[in-house]
């Protein structure tokens, strides 16, 4: 019998990949959006790639949208055994270009969205005594990022949620997993890098700085660069390993600054780092 998989924000990049590889892996895959006018690309590369996907909708934002979209998978398939949460937002600026509208609209998204899924399908998978739940993060839920004050913030609650949660669900027969990719070749990145910061007055204060940011990240990003197929590779390890890992760093790069936060209890080696970025 077919593991189902239920994952998050498929219409691009990562979620899209990891239900193509996922099922590959020999998944049932649930491939959700909020949109699902916009699943196309989704199911070109499925039929490319000779599999199959329920596509269903799914707003991490809205509790009815989620409870609906548990119903349903239940309801044609009788059981969970994965969740993916995937679906997430940028949000460039820095804490006084960012408004708290824009603020909570992230939280909502990257942190409350990961809650609200996870808490629809824990009890699922806590009757079954089996399943696993993996989120992906991102090494700026682990590195506070110049000019991604409200992205890290809600990445970072991530990483605290997961991180408290996992030992409690281990006795429950659930595993826990954060997965954490650096730079990945995405829509996500170009239109996050594409949207200017608000308040225009404070672009004397901020934009050389900021200007200096982009280049650098345009660099690291055409240097470094991961591909969404590279982190669903990933998520497969993960989603079929007999024991996995709490954690899943997703390239070298990552490993090595992560490695640099874990060696440096002062954080002075970190700030000096980011702060490079801004000259």
């Amino acid at each position: 019998m077919s593991r189902i998989a239920l994952i998050t924000g498929t219409s691009t990049g990562i979620g899209l990949s990891s239900a193509i590889h996922l099922a590959r892996a020999g998944f049932q895959v649930v491939a959700t959006q909020r949109n699902v006018a916009k699943a196309g690309p989704l199911q070109e590369r499925a039929r490319a790639e000779g599999v199959s996907l329920d596509i269903l909708p799914l707003d991490v934002e809205s509790d009815s949208s989620v409870q609906d979209c548990v119903r349903e998978v239940l309801g044609r398939h009788g059981r969970i055994d994965l969740l993916v949460n995937n679906a997430g937002a940028g949000q460039l600026g820095s804490m006084e270009q960012v408004s708290l509208e824009q603020v909570r609209q992230t939280m909502e998204v990257n942190f409350f969205g990961v809650w609200r899924v996870t808490r629809a399908v824990f009890p699922v998978m806590r009757e079954q005594r089996s399943g696993r739940i993996l989120t992906v993060t991102s090494v700026g839920g682990l590195l506070g990022h110049v000019f991604n004050d409200a992205y890290c913030a809600a990445k970072f609650a991530c990483e605290g949620f997961l991180e408290s949660l996992a030992p409690v669900a281990r006795q429950l027969g659930i595993q826990v997993v954060a997965i954490e990719p650096g730079a990945v070749k995405t829509e996500f990145v170009a239109n996050v890098l594409a949207r200017s910061p608000g308040h225009p007055e404070l672009a004397p204060v901020y934009q050389p700085m900021l200007e200096a940011y982009m280049a650098a990240a345009r660099e690291s990003y055409a240097q470094h660069t991961q591909t969404g197929d590279d982190v669903a590779k990933v998520i497969v390890e993960a989603a079929t390993a007999e024991t996995p890992h709490f954690r899943y760093v997703t390239s070298e790069l990552v490993r090595s600054l992560v490695s640099r936060k874990y060696t440096d209890p002062t954080g002075d080696s970190i700030l000096a780092m980011m702060g490079s970025r801004l000259t």
